[in-house]
């Protein structure tokens, strides 16, 4: 007796008509189970104990990171914070509470700062990747009742995904090379965040020095115009040398507000990266100067294999390209059958008449596609291009690594001796200048106009100092990175001033 049967399965719909008498007719007690049955069975069991053994990490994979960036210098001994707590924000508060130090703003942008939950958020998605990769794809389970005069079938189907248990290792493998490989993403986003502060207090006490000294030198322009402008009313001076004075004031307030403006924006940079707003963004206050310079330059060595060996960067490039050459090899296996469904069947049938007949039926179906269309070509040299690429990339972090050693480095020596000259040569200098002509003028040796000239000149050339300072301090900070971390972003040019600017020549 044939019945039409419609059956839905695994997400597609099927039409089959259904002759009881090609169908194994009902089971008997003593029959032997079904071989293809108990292998099946078997398999799902392996399956179902692998996807046991991956689960979400407690911590979304932050102590890993902790471990790769602990011990690193621009870290100021602090652990980067996953999610703030009461006490974080206590410790904040108490941080806050005292001039800044670079190693306090490091610690507060670590804490509390919105790139560090960012950074864990989405090492966080990678881990829940990781596990799903590692988790065998439900069952169907699927249900038919069709009925045909007096004659009611009933068909069910349990169905799962054969290949995806049978590629359920490598899968679980591969998304595994990934999460090891944001796991340095997310350790490479916490040292640029620790580089970023540190060159951003940096810039902000720079920039408030900065400002001092141009407060000054406004200060002492003034002096200068308003003694032009009376000597001019009484006839002892000219036109042309009151407007010189009135000039050099109006350069001095130009050159102020520049700084001024500079300072807020250095300062506001600050504050970004530390994550504070509201009360907290005006509450802290910055050291009146930065750091002194180290007393003589590190032995670093071989700076190129020194970052090559502990970039961070290099170690995630070379991480993905594993990652990508696994998952080719496994493009490459299931780029011909890329689907196969394995399902038990249970079909019974009840006959309407005077005995109430029962006939059950049980079997298997495997599903699998015929690759007459789709060899898999497009698939496969998508991997091998999506490898070619990850290699390249591997070897172009390798060769920025190196470059950028070398630059980092040398920007550093030259930094480091051109803040040694303004420190040991210029500013000794222009002081010993200043005192001489402070002496000059109290013998009546020198006038007012030569006194406040050399004031002037002298309090540029302490500014040039501090940026000098300032550039310093940031080559160092993109030193460490660039032989720790990864790429500064470009290194910061060193910003050239006149050691000496020729003061105003005197005689009026």
């Amino acid at each position: 007796m044939n019945s039409p049967v419609r059956r839905h399965a695994a997400g597609t719909h099927r039409y089959r008509k259904r002759s009881e008498a090609h169908l194994p007719g009902p089971n008997k007690v003593g029959d032997k189970p079904l071989l293809p049955l108990i292998r099946t069975g078997a398999a799902l069991a392996a399956a179902l104990v692998l996807a046991g053994c991956a689960s979400l990490s407690p911590d979304g994979g932050s102590a890993d990171v902790q471990a790769l960036v602990g011990n690193n210098p621009l870290m100021a001994g602090t652990t980067a914070q996953r999610t703030p707590d009461e006490a974080s924000q206590k410790s904040v508060d108490e941080l806050l509470a005292r001039p800044l130090d670079v190693e306090s703003a490091v610690r507060i942008a670590l804490i509390n700062g919105p790139r560090v939950q960012d950074a864990f958020a989405t090492l966080q998605l990678s881990d829940a990747d990781r596990v799903q990769a590692a988790s065998l794809p439900n069952p169907v389970l699927s249900f038919s009742r069709l009925a045909q005069g007096r004659e009611r079938e009933f068909e069910r189907m349990l169905s799962f995904n054969v290949l995806g248990l049978v590629t359920l290792p490598w899968q679980a493998r591969w998304a595994g090379q990934r999460h090891e490989a944001a796991k340095l993403q997310a350790a490479q986003s916490v040292l640029v965040l620790a580089a970023d502060t540190r060159r951003a207090w940096v810039r902000a006490v720079a920039a408030q020095q900065s400002v001092a000294y141009l407060r000054d030198a406004k200060e002492a322009a003034e002096a200068g115009a308003e003694l032009a402008h009376r000597m001019a009313q009484v006839g002892n001076w000219s036109a042309l040398q009151r407007t010189r004075e009135q000039l050099l004031l109006a350069d001095a307030a130009a050159q102020l507000a520049r700084a001024e403006q500079a300072a807020v924006a250095s300062r506001e940079q600050l504050t970004r990266l530390m994550g504070l707003s509201g009360e907290r963004a005006t509450r802290y206050t910055l050291p009146d100067r930065l750091p002194p310079l180290p007393k003589a330059a590190p032995e670093l060595g071989d700076v190129q294999a020194l970052a090559l060996r502990d970039r961070l960067d290099v170690r995630s490039a070379q991480a993905q390209n594993t990652a990508v050459a696994g998952s080719l090899g496994l493009t490459r296996a299931t780029s011909v059958v890329n689907a196969m469904e394995l399902g038990v069947v249970r079909n019974t049938t009840f006959e309407n008449d005077a005995d109430r007949t029962k006939t059950t039926k049980r079997g298997f179906e495997l599903d699998l596609p015929i690759p007459i269309f789709d060899w898999g070509q497009s698939r496969n040299g998508r991997a091998e291009a999506q490898y070619l690429q990850s290699a390249a990339r591997v070897r172009d972090v390798g060769v920025l690594a190196a470059s950028e050693a070398r630059e980092a480095w040398q920007g550093w020596n030259t930094a480091y001796a051109l803040a040694r000259r303004y420190r040991d040569e210029v500013l000794p200098l222009r002081r010993k200048v200043n005192e001489e002509m402070v002496l000059r003028y109290n013998g009546m040796l020198a006038s007012v106009w030569e006194l406040l000239a050399e004031t002037r000149a002298s309090m540029l050339a302490v500014n040039a100092g501090i940026e000098a300072q300032r550039d310093f301090w940031i080559a160092d900070t993109d030193l460490q990175l660039v032989l720790t971390g990864s790429s500064p972003g470009g290194m910061s040019a060193l910003q050239t001033a006149s050691a000496a600017e020729a003061p105003a020549t005197g005689g009026h």
